[in-house]
């Protein structure tokens, strides 16, 4: 048997093993015992296998989301860089009364700066300049966190290998440019049930959110899937994440973006 032979076994079985976890709604063991702990491309293999499952079941790519954004949590972590997942239409529950909670697991929740892109970000140096220049609007948000694994029990290669650990996300209504908003800038506040459980600011986010986003828009062309005009990118969060549960009430305010919230169903509702 080849190694490639071999390698190729293991992204099928870790694939397998977060499907049925997500299908199911039971939790799954890691996932590292089977790609590694760190093997970048056997992880990004295991989440292009699964978001091939989600696009076979009718699924739609709207942009992508930036994790591990924090050095605390890279640190936690072990690694020095920034991992992404792919947001699927359905994971975007903005217009929804309630964010379905019979469709998560063991959900966080984290604030963040989202951008809707005007521009490809597929040709060119991807610098600041033109990274900057792609953004159509800015808004405020919150990332769903969720793991198909038991106690969120991650390492890198669990993590990215798991969509990032992508759950369900909520964008606020109010749209501002770039001329108006200035990312680093921003000051965050969140609150659970009306207590404040999480504070940060832009800079939290790998100095600046605009350079999460440049880190991404080059990422996302090595890997031959650029980022597209009309997708949104939820740039990673400006402080701690915060568990949630079945009936809860979150709201984040930031700066010169304004508010965004979302409350929870109870728990069979999907």
């Amino acid at each position: 048997m080849t190694q490639a032979t071999t390698q190729d076994d293991a992204v099928t079985a870790a694939a397998q093993r977060l499907w049925a976890a997500a299908r199911g709604g039971v939790p799954c063991r890691p996932v590292r015992d089977l790609i590694g702990d760190s093997d970048v491309a056997l992880a990004y293999a295991v989440q292009q296998r699964l978001g091939e499952a989600r696009l076979d079941d009718g699924a739609r790519v709207v942009g992508r989301k930036i994790g591990l954004t924090s050095p605390a949590v890279q640190k936690q972590l072990g690694v020095e860089r920034p991992d992404f997942g792919v947001l699927f239409d359905d994971m975007d529950v903005s217009a929804h009364k309630m964010v379905p909670s019979g469709r998560l697991l063991q959900p966080k929740v984290e604030a963040e700066v989202a951008f809707v892109l005007g521009a490809d970000l597929a040709d060119g140096p991807l610098d600041a300049e033109q990274v900057r220049g792609a953004v159509a609007s800015a808004v405020a948000a919150l990332e769903i966190v969720d793991s198909r694994i038991e106690g969120w029990d991650i390492t890198f290669g669990d993590t990215v290998a798991d969509n990032a650990s992508s759950g369900l996300f909520v964008l606020g209504e109010r749209r501002v440019s770039l001329a108006e908003f200035e990312p680093v800038e921003a000051t965050m506040r969140m609150y659970l049930d009306d207590e404040l459980v999480s504070e940060g600011t832009g800079a939290a986010c790998l100095g600046d959110p605009l350079v999460a986003l440049a880190w991404l828009a080059r990422t996302a062309r090595e890997l031959g899937e650029p980022l597209r005009a009309g997708q949104v990118v939820l740039s990673g969060a400006l402080g701690p994440m915060v568990p949630v549960s079945a009936g809860a009430r979150v709201r984040a305010e930031i700066s010169g973006l304004g508010s965004v919230t979302a409350t929870f169903s109870g728990k069979d509702e999907q």
